[in-house]
């Protein structure tokens, strides 16, 4: 029979191999889900809001409708408003209150640069610091400019600076490429290095991917 030790020595192992195919294949999946390599590692306006993250992602899919038709969706994106257009149940599990929209909302299409964009009921959220109709729509927080509950932190001395932008390429006859990016700086305390990239990042990457189905459902059916 197995000791304790023998047992103990069994999970370290295991769970090291866990690890080791997560970091190796399961996060750089993620990471860059439905992008192109040129997609991936594209230069996009709003990029130097974060000049050097320690995390990057960019998604990416095809919607089957032209620019125009996508745009509305992404100008009333936020709590109390358009939603998210992901897990609702899950989002709600968190104490969010979300609602998505199946309808484009005339009320919330005016948005732009220094509108704040809620994620949760009590106005945590980030603000638009680009918006282009039809083109491209980026939002941004960094706790450092004053305005300390934009983003979370884990503690008084922690940082953090996050950007999250949509982009709208128009590609064939009357399709839309759509490109997610997330760009990340924090100080690199322990709780950091390991809450950021294991944590929050395979989360929002769930959040993220269903938000991004749940645009391109909505825009091809309307």
């Amino acid at each position: 029979m197995m000791g304790k030790g023998g047992r103990s020595i069994t999970w370290i192992a295991g769970g090291a191999a866990l690890a080791a195919l997560y970091a190796a294949v399961i996060r750089p999946w993620h990471r860059h889900w439905g992008a192109s390599s040129a997609e991936a590692y594209r230069l996009l306006p709003g990029d130097d809001l974060v000049g050097e993250p320690r995390l990057v992602t960019t998604h990416a899919l095809t919607i089957q409708a032209p620019p125009p038709a996508v745009w509305p969706w992404l100008a009333q994106l936020g709590q109390g408003r358009g939603g998210f257009y992901t897990y609702t149940w899950l989002e709600n599990l968190m104490g969010l209150d979300m609602r998505n929209a199946d309808r484009v909302l005339a009320e919330y299409q005016d948005i732009a640069a220094g509108d704040l964009v809620p994620q949760t009921p009590g106005g945590f959220g980030l603000t638009v610091a680009m918006a282009e109709p039809e083109r491209l729509l980026v939002l941004h927080g960094d706790t450092r400019d004053g305005r300390s509950d934009i983003v979370p932190i884990a503690g008084p001395r922690d940082f953090a600076n996050v950007s999250w932008g949509f982009y709208l390429f128009p590609e064939g006859k009357g399709a839309t490429r759509l490109v997610e990016r997330w760009r990340a700086d924090y100080n690199p305390t322990l709780w950091n290095r390991v809450f950021y990239p294991w944590i929050m990042e395979p989360g929002a990457f769930l959040l993220q991917r269903g938000m991004l189905l749940g645009i391109k459902q909505r825009a091809e059916a309307h």
